[in-house]
């Protein structure tokens, strides 16, 4: 179904080339303009659901696309980024991040095969661990100072902490499933969990 906010959401899935192909242009402002689309990107992530909400525009494409844009666009960032600085410091968290994504990934489409998807739903928490993940993303990205402040270490202690933010929620979720994980009755209510 075309509208706006699921058009929203494949303009973030088509940037992911485009910023693929900046980011090794061997030019000086490669960096900033890959700091641009992927700021452009988030924005897309913030705006395609808020106007699905308020114009009751919500369909199954819009659900199962923005979840996939999301973790394609993060994923494949962090791998050019720990491509282009190959130390542990920074592949560390990026490694937590991406296992994180696929581990919860993978038992979000086992609960909900088994009809519990809604005990692994998204929650406040799990939305600070989004802006901080791509606010360190964007910051590694731009790299170079700006204004005196050490943008590079800024955004690495940030993703440290989108990776902290990123194991608790994968425990809430996997706390959340593991009755059903268990082969027992899934409680009424179970804790909430974090995207």
């Amino acid at each position: 179904m075309a509208n706006i906010p699921n058009l929203l959401t494949l303009l973030r899935i088509v940037l992911i080339p485009v910023f693929v192909a900046l980011f090794y242009l061997p030019v000086p402002w490669a960096r900033l303009v890959c700091a641009l689309v992927f700021g452009a990107a988030a924005l897309t992530d913030l705006l395609d659901g808020y106007l699905a909400r308020r114009w009751n525009q919500t369909s199954p494409l819009g659900a199962f696309l923005d979840p996939v844009a999301d973790k394609l666009m993060v994923a494949i960032v962090l791998v050019l980024l720990v491509q282009a600085d190959p130390s542990p410091v920074l592949a560390l968290p990026a490694a937590v991040i991406i296992g994180r994504e696929i581990t919860v990934s993978a038992l979000r489409e086992w609960m909900a095969e088994i009809g519990s998807r809604a005990k692994v739903a998204v929650s406040m928490a799990g939305k600070l661990k989004t802006t901080a993940q791509m606010i360190a993303i964007l910051l590694l990205t731009l790299r170079d100072p700006l204004l005196g402040l050490p943008i590079e270490l800024i955004g690495i202690l940030l993703l440290y902490l989108a990776a902290g933010l990123t194991l608790w929620s994968m425990v809430l979720y996997i706390r959340a499933a593991w009755p059903s994980l268990m082969g027992q009755e899934v409680p009424a209510e179970s804790p909430n969990s974090e995207r």
